[in-house]
């Protein structure tokens, strides 16, 4: 026994349209209803069959009904024409058009009401488009590709244009036809009227039969559409077209040949891979029977007696009231443009879902949230049997469920993330899982008086402080978030951090003494004495709030909290740098930085000046200081001292002249530039800072 694998196509079988007016003939009948149908309801003779063996007539004009008949309009719609001589005949109507469809009905019908022609993409002959056509008051033109298009276009330049398409139309052909017209011209209007679903079916019986060895495509020999899917299959691997499994029993023989020339060619080992799809016209009881009969012709050539099957039982399984408040699952058969979502319920009513009712985030559209074949819980705002619809919201679902997740979060004290959407009097109302959640503003984590609109669309962290079950209304806390982290953040601080350990921390705020920089949710401070090598007033003078400084720790008291930190690194001391690279006898060049009654401080590196005695400007006795230098010169000077325990440097420029004798005056001694002045001596000592 050949060892395999049956896939079907997630798309396979009947689409939601045609399996609503199926049901609504079915549904007619068991009422008792003497039943009509504008033309064949589906292309499937069994389908068909069965309805006309429980007394549904096919007619091709209304005229031919008889008094208290009742018609069932099928999926393709009709002309308006037809509804007119329908209202004066009198004769009850059930009308099975598509909702797609009579979208584009209502379209055309609104669109020459306000004086445009209307364009419809499609196949004159189909009777979908002679439905269209039938509601535009004779304002319209059919066109089959873009080229037809764009002599439509250029023959009514300035007219105003509406440009609509039959349901199954070719995506691809209708990007041709409309990528290459204007976005913004008022006088041209485009309505994406295509069913992603021929799109889809199609899509994945390619996608299916490229992985499998043999393909089975269920459907009407008249379908269209079933005739398309068996073109796509058969250009990848074996595939039969067969109505039904009475059809694919025929084929037996083949089917085992099949079988046996891929077992050959890959091996006894290998795992057949067959491929199941079904056209739109297929009733899911069908593809079910095939299913079943394929797996008996593989495991053994004998036929099992076929399973009597009731049609209208078989799609009564998938037939439920639906009512309003009831929750209840749906598969996306169709995005809308930007504005509806359409959904396939299980039911004769369609589905569907406004973008309001969708999300409560107005900057989304349906779909970048939700996409064809998305199973979605949902629950029925509103049922229309009239119209054959069914008002459905995601966002209530999700709220219900939002809510319940909220006070679970409440009770384990769970801290849940939302995006702030708006900014109200006294705080922020923030969306988490479909929930609206206010945060006062003083739990917003901001400080008493701070602009709130900073948070606004941002992603905030909060708990649930209050609830309110009867009007579904939660309250919730940043603030207390951020306090719960930081109380981490110090706990683990003080557990783990010694002197010596290294941090890159942002600078919250300045005092006149100091800075305080964030360590991770923790604040240490760095004493103004601490923050440059070179001689500063004030910590504002070379840091800013919001800057980055690398900082280590010099002093931790955890009894007091005090955290002191160094930010000067030895290696960056001017001094060091100078006694390392500078001796007693060289000769530099040095800036002239201040002027003295009694010489000359010249700048040798940042942060080192030396002092060039009155008696050492020149070889000539200098009565004035700046008859010699002034402020910003460049001189030649000779070091001819250095201090090291009191950091002062002697320079001369008479040295370098060539006259080394000594002169009469003593040289004073040089202040090296980073001696604090006593104003600083009051400021609090590093280690006695506040953390």
């Amino acid at each position: 026994m050949a060892r395999y694998e049956i896939t079907t196509a997630k798309s396979a079988g009947f689409c939601f349209g045609v399996d609503r007016a199926v049901k609504l003939v079915y549904q007619a009948l068991s009422e008792g209803r003497r039943v009509a149908t504008l033309g064949p309801i589906v292309h499937n003779d069994a389908v068909v069959g069965d309805l006309q063996a429980r007394g549904a007539r096919i007619i091709s004009d209304v005229s031919e009904l008889t008094p208290g008949e009742t018609l069932i309009i099928r999926a393709h719609g009709v002309p308006k024409a037809v509804y007119d001589r329908l209202k004066e005949m009198q004769n009850p109507v059930i009308d099975a058009t598509c909702p797609f469809v009579a979208r584009i009905h209502r379209i055309a019908a609104e669109q020459t009401a306000a004086g445009r022609d209307v364009l419809i993409a499609g196949d004159p002959k189909h009777p979908e488009v002679q439905g269209i056509v039938g509601h535009c008051n004779e304002n319209c033109t059919v066109f089959r590709d873009a080229k037809e298009l764009k002599c439509l276009i250029d023959r009514k330049c300035g007219k105003g244009l509406a440009i609509v398409a039959q349901t199954t139309y070719n995506k691809l052909l209708w990007g041709d036809c409309i990528d290459p017209l204007p976005k913004n011209d008022p006088d041209l209007l485009i309505f994406d009227t295509i069913c992603n679903a021929t799109a889809a079916r199609q899509s994945d019986a390619d996608a299916l039969s490229r992985q499998s060895d043999l393909m089975i495509v269920a459907g009407g020999k008249h379908s269209s559409n079933t005739v398309k899917l068996y073109d796509v299959c058969s250009r990848n691997c074996r595939t039969w077209h067969i109505e039904d499994a009475a059809e694919l029993r025929q084929h037996a023989d083949e089917i085992l040949g099949a079988v046996k020339a891929v077992l050959e060619e890959k091996g006894s080992g290998h795992v057949l891979r067959i491929g199941i799809t079904a056209g739109a016209s297929t009733p899911a009881y069908i593809i079910k029977e095939v299913q079943t009969n394929m797996s008996e012709i593989i495991d053994t050539t004998a036929a099992p007696e076929n399973e009597e099957i009731n049609f209208a039982d078989a799609l009564d399984q998938s037939f439920r009231k639906i009512r309003k408040g009831e929750r209840l699952k749906g598969v996306v058969v169709s995005i809308s443009g930007n504005n509806e979502v359409m959904v396939d319920v299980g039911a004769k009513q369609t589905g569907y879902i406004t973008l309001s009712e969708l999300t409560s985030d107005t900057s989304k559209k349906p779909s970048d949230l939700v996409k064809v074949g998305d199973e979605l819980e949902l629950v029925v705002i509103q049922v229309n049997d009239a119209e054959g619809m069914v008002q459905l919201s995601k966002r209530r679902v999700d709220e219900m469920i939002g809510f319940e997740n909220i006070l679970k979060a409440q009770e384990a004290g769970e801290v849940l993330e939302g995006t702030v959407l708006s900014v109200v009097k006294g705080g922020l109302v923030a969306d988490c899982d479909g929930v609206h959640v206010f945060i006062p503003a003083s739990q917003s984590g901001l400080g008493r008086g701070a602009d709130l609109n900073v948070l606004l669309k941002q992603k905030v962290r909060f708990v649930i402080i209050d609830v309110n079950e009867q009007r579904r209304r939660a309250v919730g806390s940043i603030r207390q978030v951020q306090k719960a982290e930081r109380d981490a953040a110090q706990a683990k601080f003080w557990e783990t951090a010694k002197v010596g350990d290294v941090f890159t921390g942002e600078v919250k705020s300045l005092t006149s003494y100091g800075a305080f920089v964030d360590l991770g949710g923790i604040d240490g401070m760095v004493h103004v004495s601490e923050l440059s090598w070179s001689r500063i007033h004030q910590p504002s003078d070379v840091v800013a709030v919001g800057d980055t400084l690398e900082v280590y720790i010099k002093a931790l008291n955890p009894e007091t909290g005090r955290i002191s930190l160094g930010h000067r690194r030895p290696e960056d001391n001017p001094w060091v740098k100078f006694t390392n690279e500078y001796q007693v006898g060289d000769v530099v060049e040095a800036t002239v930085v201040s002027v003295t009654a009694f010489g000359a401080f010249a700048r040798i590196i940042t942060g080192v000046d030396g002092l060039i005695h009155i008696s050492e400007l020149s070889t000539e006795r200098v009565a004035n200081v700046k008859d010699v230098v002034n402020v910003g010169d460049v001189v030649t000077v000779k070091i001819t001292g250095i201090d090291t325990e009191k950091k002062r440097i002697s320079l001369s420029m008479r040295a370098v002249a060539g006259d080394d004798e000594a002169p009469a005056e003593e040289a004073d001694e040089v202040v090296y530039s980073d001696e604090a002045p006593a104003a600083e001596a009051e400021a609090p000592a590093a280690d006695d800072a506040e953390a």
